[in-house]
């Protein structure tokens, strides 16, 4: 079965585009990475499977139900971890983790325990108190303590600390190898390539390569970094260019033979051919994108 199904879904906010056409399958057990920058319609997806806004066309499934006939019955089963966070004034942590887990007649209290114990994170204090990363920490005790069978996360770990970055997808790790789906909205793509399985790129509101995060960051293009000096004037396939006193990297697509005619006609002196990080990668897919439109 499909953990998620979308099928052609559309969300405009007036004139302004949110998404466009977004057909994508994210299966039962998959640990999934919604790859794009700022603006491009990560979170407008993750609003619309979870019911807060209507998409104005299309149709979306999670498990197999409605998102807008049977929403209710999808959020006692999925885990929501928003970007920003926002709770009541005045109230203590345990007192907004007890009334998550009573919003879903659930009790929650040692698995809630046992993450702010893993987390560092002290209930006894008001949450008008806490920091931007604790205040996350909250956030993502009330996303996992109820153990959803889908954990839907979007930009999770701004705030934490590196420790507590390491220590939450220790924690994701664990809840993925007992059968939860994770889907994990990103622009960090150093996360996207540990821990994701299969991933979804996404530009202006419109899905432009999914695959799996192997087969997205293979690519003919490779890093080329030579030290010494070698022009490169007219040498097709050369992109993401960065020069210093004695040694130049770029991202090279070109013709190889072409390549070795411009290195043998120079003087270098040290020479390294590496594959590229999914980031560079990912720059590729959005300039190739926009070359094709």
């Amino acid at each position: 079965m499909d953990a998620i199904k979308i099928t052609n879904l559309t969300k405009y906010y007036g004139q302004s585009r949110g998404i466009i056409g977004l057909d994508l399958r994210v299966g039962q057990g998959e640990f999934f990475g919604f790859i794009g920058p700022n603006g491009a319609g990560k979170s407008t997806t993750i609003r619309i499977l979870l019911g807060l806004v209507a998409p104005t066309s299309g149709s979306a499934k999670i498990f197999g139900k409605d998102i807008i006939k049977e929403q209710k019955a999808i959020l006692q089963n999925v885990g929501y971890l928003p970007s920003e966070t926002a709770f009541y004034h005045g109230m203590r942590v345990k007192e907004i983790l007890k009334l998550s887990a009573d919003l879903r007649n659930m009790d929650c209290v040692d698995e809630a325990n046992m993450l702010c114990e893993r987390l560092q994170l002290d209930v006894s204090r008001k949450v008008d108190e806490l920091s931007f990363g604790n205040r996350k920490k909250v956030a993502i005790v009330c996303a996992l303590q109820h153990h959803p069978d889908l954990l839907i996360l979007d930009e999770p770990t701004g705030g934490l600390d590196p420790l507590m970055q390491r220590e939450f997808f220790y924690i994701l790790q664990e809840f993925h190898k007992g059968g939860a789906t994770i889907f994990l909205s990103s622009h960090i793509l150093a996360e996207i390539q540990r821990y994701c399985t299969r991933a979804a790129i996404i530009r202006e509101g419109k899905i432009i390569a999914c695959d799996s995060v192997e087969a997205l960051s293979k690519t003919n293009a490779k890093r080329v970094t030579v030290r010494g000096h070698v022009s490169l004037d007219g040498l097709e396939g050369v992109r993401d260019r960065k020069e210093t006193d004695d040694a130049v990297s770029f991202l090279y697509s070109g013709d190889i033979k072409s390549l070795l005619c411009a290195l043998s006609a120079g003087q270098v002196s040290d020479l390294a051919v590496s594959e590229p990080n999914l980031e560079e990668i990912f720059l590729h897919y959005y300039e190739k994108e926009g070359e094709d439109r």
